[in-house]
């Protein structure tokens, strides 16, 4: 077996996958849980990539969900997930793609499971988080910067 990071081959590697953050609150309850009315949710989501030594990276997609009754908060659970990945001997322009797309892709299935837990654990059906796009959301942003500040895309 050959050693990837000193033969110049391009290596990509899973480290590890875990859990790095998980809060749940229920600031309303008991008095919440005798509302009436259809709950309103909304799911944001946080994507954070950070060099944590020479060619390994921890790729953190956080998803916060908040679930009201009349305007009341009934519960709201942040989880962050998070991927420690070895990348090495990748062209530059090719890193950028894949701790924005790749990586995400492989942690967010676990936060997906790990959000759906947690809110069934307390009691209420679980929000499934929906599927997501991490290259379209990739190439969104690659549009907002091209737009805003043309000089970043050459430097």
């Amino acid at each position: 077996m050959t050693d990837q990071a000193n033969n110049g081959q391009p290596s990509f590697n899973i480290q590890r996958i875990y859990l790095k953050d998980l809060s749940l609150e229920q600031p309303n309850a008991p008095a919440i849980l005798l509302e009436q009315g259809q709950p309103q949710v909304d799911v944001q989501l946080n994507l954070n990539a950070e060099e944590v030594k020479d060619g390994l990276f921890e790729i953190t997609v956080t998803a916060t969900v908040t679930t009201k009754v009349n305007d009341k908060v009934l519960f709201l659970v942040e989880a962050k997930q998070a991927g420690l990945f070895e990348i090495r001997n990748v062209p530059q322009e090719q890193m950028q793609p894949i701790v924005a797309i790749a990586c995400p892709q492989i942690v967010y299935p676990y936060l997906r499971a790990t959000v759906a837990d947690i809110i069934n654990r307390t009691g209420f059906p679980p929000v499934h988080l929906t599927e997501v796009n991490f290259q379209a959301m990739y190439e969104a942003q690659l549009q907002q910067a091209a737009a805003g500040a043309p000089q970043a895309l050459n430097s």
